[in-house]
């Protein structure tokens, strides 16, 4: 069988999910990878055979999406000419980590494709939702990689077809310490701006990871580092906790280190708000923004929060053996 993985690259999670899905898939047939997007610092230990900008959204800093660079990176009519173009009818099946350009191509040509991402999970009627749900945001979820079938990661088992989130090797064979710092990955916002505001909490040291930096800097007991997939496992790994955004494998890691945990979702970015509802189901403190009233919080979170005992089965294989028993 000739099977297309297809991964979406705005981020760091989805790459990083697909190193322990890709040797899964390879059980099955022969496989090629395309990874679309702009916006990752992983990088993926394995030949990727088409590479694509795809439709990349940018971070902003005030925590939401740069909407103009957003709309001056992607061009509408590079898109539609490379999902003219993709050869998906190559392949028997094409697996879907949120990507557009395959999704919309495979719905074309009439090629089989199933969704293997945790936005799949979102499909559900059973996952859990802030309590405005977003009409626009919805509709971009059921159409951005627009696909029928599909198997869904999420932080509980919330439907038949969705699984516990998969933990990369490199967090589940980490040694966990402590060594009394607390990181923060919060891509959408200005790490000049967090570094005045986390000041202000005395005593507390920080390991900023910042997308808006290209040097490492330090400011008093704050140090700011560019984002890089090792320095920040080895920062999380030996954290006291994490602050971060609302998004999923990061969340997802946190709680399988066992460590405390305070999410931001993004401005104008729904997943992240459906991802909030869920962890604060679990028990997660949730803030709506970082800003100067914010501090308060944070102190109250540094002081208060316990960690939640919660560990993650291994179940990349499991979900790629229910894929193809249930789909293909």
């Amino acid at each position: 069988m000739n099977i297309l993985y297809a991964i979406q690259g705005t981020g760091n999670g989805h790459l990083s999910r697909a190193i322990d899905i890709i040797p899964e898939l390879k059980k099955y047939g022969s496989l090629d990878l395309f990874v679309s997007g702009a916006q990752a610092e992983v990088v993926l230990p394995y030949p990727v055979k088409y590479k694509s900008k795809g439709l990349s959204f940018y971070f902003g800093k005030s925590g939401g999406i740069n909407f103009l660079k957003t709309f001056q990176k992607n061009s509408s009519k590079d898109v539609i000419k490379e999902i003219k173009n993709f050869p998906v009818e190559k392949y028997d099946l094409v697996v879907n980590d949120f990507e557009p350009i395959t999704a919309w191509a495979c719905r074309r040509k009439e090629v089989k494709i199933v969704s293997l991402s945790h936005q799949a999970a979102l499909l559900s009627k059973k996952a859990p939702r802030p309590k405005i749900v977003d009409p626009f945001g919805e509709w971009m979820l059921k159409n951005y990689a627009p696909v029928k079938k599909y198997v869904g990661f999420h932080f509980e088992e919330y439907d038949k077809n969705i699984f516990t989130p998969v933990i990369r090797q490199a967090i589940r064979q980490a040694k966990v310490k402590d060594h009394g710092h607390y990181t923060v990955y919060l891509p959408a916002y200005d790490d000049k701006k967090l570094v005045q505001r986390l000041l202000k909490l005395d005593k507390i040291k920080w390991h900023i990871f910042s997308k808006h930096t290209k040097r490492p800097y330090h400011v008093g007991r704050i140090s700011v580092f560019p984002v890089s997939g090792a320095d920040f496992i080895e920062s999380v790994v030996s954290s006291s906790g994490v602050l971060c955004g609302a998004g999923f494998e990061t969340p997802a890691e946190v709680l399988h280190m066992n460590k405390k945990l305070l999410v931001v979702p993004m401005k104008s970015q729904y997943e992240q708000h459906c991802n909030a509802a869920a962890l604060k189901k679990l028990g997660v403190p949730v803030l709506k923004k970082v800003k100067k009233k914010s501090i308060k919080k944070i102190g109250q979170w540094l002081e208060e929060a316990k960690p939640l005992n919660l560990e993650f089965p291994d179940v990349a294989g499991d979900a790629v053996e229910y894929m193809f028993e249930k789909f293909v």
